[in-house]
């Protein structure tokens, strides 16, 4: 049986300010309006909670009163336990020396990486470009279509033969017999999609159809035999550029970001002195 931790830290930022459990004197001279709490007359600053709120908002957890309480209820027990740690002399421990070293390494390259993502924005008129670009190379058609799935191929061949008579009946056989949960309810309506999104042999019999057609033979996938009825068909169309505006910004400072890490990294003379020590079998 494990034992969970009593301390779940709150961020390994706010590890980075393990050795202010010794300057009582400084954290006192704290304006009271920047203090969220105290502990034992250490103050746990506004800013710091702040940070845990921003952290937990990228991380979907929003705002509220009682978040922030258990913030700072986390933080002072934190913050109790540091003091613990640095009377037994812990702080001088060779491994927590290490530990925060490379903690504070990874705020100073988070920060860098953030100051450079601020401070180096795509312009509009380059993020238009790019989009004409991926814009001329979008080719191909999208289709709306309806389908039924069933078990087996003598099924799917006895509601062909039912379509042949009356293709009208399509979305009603689609409720009552399709085993698809997704569509089923909606006589079988799959709505607008490309062919990359449907498996091979699905993809290759829409391509084939002619608007208003069905199959007439039975459409084996991985998943059971399909009748496809298509509704219809277009050329694909890019989405308005205001709208992949931001996604688009994202993805070109992230390839930039990306490109002058490499830069850096290929500049630098990194030396591996050993191999990793392989983990022994079980």
């Amino acid at each position: 049986m494990s034992i969970k931790p009593l301390i779940l830290l709150v961020s390994a930022a706010s590890l980075l300010t393990l050795s202010a459990c010794n300057s009582k004197d400084d954290a006192k001279s704290t304006a009271a309006g920047e203090a969220a709490a105290t502990v034992n007359g250490v103050v746990i600053s506004k800013s710091r909670v702040d940070l845990m709120i921003k952290q937990g908002a990228g991380n979907g957890r929003p705002d509220s009163v009682e978040y922030r309480k258990a913030i700072i209820d986390q933080l002072a027990l934190q913050m109790l336990v540091a003091e613990e740690a640095v009377k037994k002399g812990l702080d001088k421990s060779p491994e927590v020396l290490e530990q925060m070293d490379v903690l504070r390494q990874s705020a100073l390259a988070n920060a860098y990486v953030q100051d450079y993502i601020k401070n180096n924005p795509v312009s509009d008129d380059k993020l238009k470009v790019e989009y004409d670009r991926i814009k001329a190379e979008i080719t191909g058609n999208e289709y709306k279509a309806r389908h039924i799935l069933v078990a087996t191929e003598a099924e799917a061949k006895d509601i062909i033969a039912k379509l042949k008579k009356d293709s009208a009946v399509f979305e009603r056989m689609a409720m009552e017999k399709s085993l698809d949960t997704g569509s089923k309810l909606k006589g079988g309506d799959l709505g607008w999609f490309d062919l990359s999104r449907m498996v091979p042999e699905f993809g290759a019999a829409v391509a084939k159809l002619d608007k208003g057609k069905f199959t007439e033979e039975p459409v084996k996938t991985q998943f059971g035999y399909h009748v496809i009825l298509l509704e219809d068909s277009k050329p694909i169309e890019a989405p308005p550029f205001d709208e992949v505006k931001s996604k688009l910004a994202q993805n070109m400072q992230e390839q930039n970001l990306k490109k002058w890490l490499d830069d850096i990294k290929a500049k630098a003379k990194i030396e591996i002195v050993g191999a990793p020590a392989a983990v022994p079998a079980k």
